[in-house]
C-alpha cells in the first residue's frame, strides 16, 4: 500500500467520511448496504505476541471481522499456531522490528501481549512510528517506564488502552455510582488480596542448561530477552513462569494488581501514594534456615501503601496488599458463613467507609455493600447482558482507534494510558518495596545483613524514595545494550 493511499484510509478512519485517492474509491457503508463495513473502513491490527493472552486480544480487537487482523508476531511459533490458524492471510513474523520496518504503511494499530519485561520497548516502538497501541497489564516492568509510555501516548497522539479488561466492566461503574452517592461514606483502608502466585516464585536460580525447545532459534531466545539482563533459556522463564523473576516479571503484584488495586484507584480517585512499607514470606532452601531469593518475586508479600485524601475520599487511605494465600479476617459486618469474596475468599477487595463496607470480586465483579445499620445493598442485575467478551474492552480501543486521539471514544476509555500509567505505578510501588526489603550487604563477619526493611517514604512528581536512596535502584532498570527504552 502506498504511502499517501495509507495516509488517506488514516484520515477516513479519524474522519468517518467516504474519501477519493488516485484512481482508487472508498465505498460508503449506506451504498453497500446495512451492517457492512467496507475493506477501506477496517482497522488494520497486528500482535505482537499472539499466544497465551495475545491470542484472545488479538482475536477480541478482531471483532469477527470488524477489524482486519494484517500481521502477527510471535517469537514462539507453537505458541502462536491458534491464533495463525485463526488469521491464516495474516503476514507472520518472528521479529516485530521486522514486522514494524516491511509494514509500516499497513498498520494503525497494535496489540502488544509480551512478558512484562518488553512492553515498554514495544509500545515505545510502535508509538513512535504513530501506531495505537494496545498493552497487556502491567503496562510496563518498572515505574520509570509507566511514566515515560505516559508521556509518550500524548506526545504521539496515539489511542492507548491497558489490558485490564474488568476496567471496562459495568458493574465498576455501578461500584462507583454507589460511593458517591455515599452509602459507605469516607474511606479510610482497603484491602486487596490474590491467592496468586499460581507459578513458581522463591525458589533457587536455575543453573542448568537444557536445551532451547524446538519451537525457537537461538535469534527468536536474543528477542524473548529484549531489554532484560541476558539469561540462557530455561522452561523456569518460559513460556509462562517468567512472571517470578524480577529480570522479566513483576509477580503477583503485577499479574492480579492492574485487575483489583484498579477498583480502589478508581472508586476513591487515587493518585501517587505518599509511602509504602512490606514484609514478604521467606523459603527454606537447606538447614531449615529462612531464605530470599533476590532474583526473584517471594512466595507471599504483604505490602501497605498510603495514600492522601483527594476530591472524591476527604480522608487518606491505607491500601493493605496481601498474595500468596494470604487474606484479610472476616469484617464483622459480613455474616461469618458467608465468604468474603465472589470466588470462595481467593481473591478480592474490600474498602471500609465510616458508614459500612463495600467488597468487590475479581475484574470489579459483584459488588455488595453491608452498612453498620445492618443492610446490604447487593449486586444489581444488568439491564442488558454484555455481549461482547472482556466486556468489549478491546472492541472500545479499536473503535476509539478509528475515532482519533482527539475523540470522545478516546476520552471515555477505561484505561487509556493517562489513567493506566499511574494506576501501574502504584502497583509497581509495591513491588520497589519488595526488591528494596530483599537488600543484603555483607557484615564484618564475612555474612550478609538485611538492610532495606524501612518504611519508604515517595516523592511521587519526581519518582524518588526520599528517605532510603538504594530503593531508587527499583524505579527503572538497566537495560542490556542495544534494548534501552527511550524516547526520542
Amino acid at each position: 500500500m502506498s504511502e499517501n493511499l495509507q495516509n488517506s484510509r488514516r484520515d477516513f478512519l479519524k474522519k468517518g467520511a467516504a474519501a477519493a485517492v488516485g484512481s482508487f474509491f472508498i465505498v460508503p457503508r449506506h451504498v453497500l448496504g446495512k451492517g457492512f463495513i467496507a475493506p477501506s473502513d477496517k482497522l488494520n491490527i497486528a500482535a505482537i505476541g499472539a499466544g497465551g493472552k495475545g491470542q484472545s486480544d488479538i482475536i477480541n480487537a478482531y471483532n469477527n471481522g470488524a477489524s482486519n487482523v494484517v500481521a502477527l508476531c510471535d517469537v514462539d511459533w507453537a505458541r502462536a499456531k491458534t491464533a495463525f490458524e485463526k488469521f491464516p492471510n495474516a503476514k507472520k513474523f518472528r521479529d516485530f522490528r521486522v514486522m514494524l520496518d516491511q509494514m509500516k504503511s499497513d498498520i494503525d494499530a497494535v496489540t502488544i501481549s509480551t512478558p512484562d519485561h518488553f512492553h515498554a520497548y514495544a509500545a515505545m516502538a510502535c508509538m513512535q512510528m504513530g501506531k495505537h497501541v494496545y498493552v497487556q497489564k502491567p503496562l510496563t516492568h518498572n515505574i520509570a517506564e509507566a511514566r515515560m509510555l505516559t508521556k509518550a501516548a500524548r506526545k504521539y497522539k496515539v489511542v492507548t488502552q491497558m489490558g485490564n479488561q474488568g476496567s471496562s466492566n459495568p458493574l465498576q461503574q455501578i461500584a462507583s455510582k454507589w460511593f458517591d452517592d455515599g452509602k459507605i461514606g469516607t474511606v479510610h483502608t482497603v484491602n486487596i488480596w490474590t491467592n496468586r502466585p499460581v507459578w513458581p516464585q522463591g525458589i533457587p536460580v536455575p543453573t542448568d542448561k537444557p536445551a532451547l525447545v524446538e519451537s525457537m532459534s537461538p535469534a527468536d531466545w536474543d528477542v524473548w530477552v529484549g531489554p532484560a539482563q541476558w539469561v540462557d533459556y530455561h522452561p523456569l522463564y518460559h513460556p509462562f513462569k517468567w512472571r517470578g523473576w524480577w529480570n522479566f516479571g513483576t509477580g503477583a503484584l503485577g499479574d492480579i494488581g492492574c485487575h483489583t488495586i484498579d477498583s480502589a484507584f478508581r472508586i476513591l480517585g487515587l493518585s501517587y501514594p505518599t509511602e509504602v512499607e512490606c514484609s514478604v514470606g521467606a523459603v527454606f532452601i537447606k538447614d531449615w534456615t529462612p531464605e530470599y531469593i533476590p532474583e526473584g518475586c517471594p512466595p507471599s508479600s504483604h505490602v501497605e501503601i498510603k495514600f492522601p485524601a483527594t476530591k472524591k475520599n476527604k480522608s487518606a487511605v491505607k491500601m493493605i496488599w496481601m498474595d500468596g494465600g494470604i487474606r484479610p479476617m472476616h469484617p464483622d459486618l459480613i455474616p461469618a458463613n458467608t465468604p468474603i469474596s465472589d470466588d470462595g475468599g481467593a481473591n478480592g477487595i474490600i474498602l471500609t467507609g465510616t458508614k459500612g463496607i463495600m467488597t468487590i470480586g475479581m475484574y470489579g465483579n459483584n459488588p455488595k455493600i453491608y452498612l453498620n445499620n445492618g443492610e446490604v445493598i447487593d449486586t444489581p442485575k444488568l439491564a442488558n447482558d454484555i455481549k461482547l467478551p472482556e466486556y468489549g474492552h478491546q472492541v472500545s480501543w479499536t473503535n476509539a482507534c478509528k475515532a482519533g486521539f482527539a475523540s470522545k471514544e478516546h476520552k471515555e476509555l477505561s484505561s487509556s494510558f493517562d489513567y493506566s500509567g499511574p494506576l501501574t505505578e502504584t502497583v509497581l510501588m509495591g513491588n520497589l518495596a519488595i526488591r528494596s526489603y530483599m537488600l543484603r550487604k555483607k557484615n564484618e563477619k564475612g555474612g550478609l545483613d538485611f538492610y532495606g526493611r524501612n518504611k519508604l517514604l515517595w516523592n511521587g512528581e519526581d519518582m524518588k524514595i526520599t528517605n532510603f536512596d538504594d530503593a531508587n535502584q527499583f524505579v527503572g532498570r538497566t537495560y542490556r545494550e542495544g534494548w534501552k527504552v527511550v524516547d526520542v
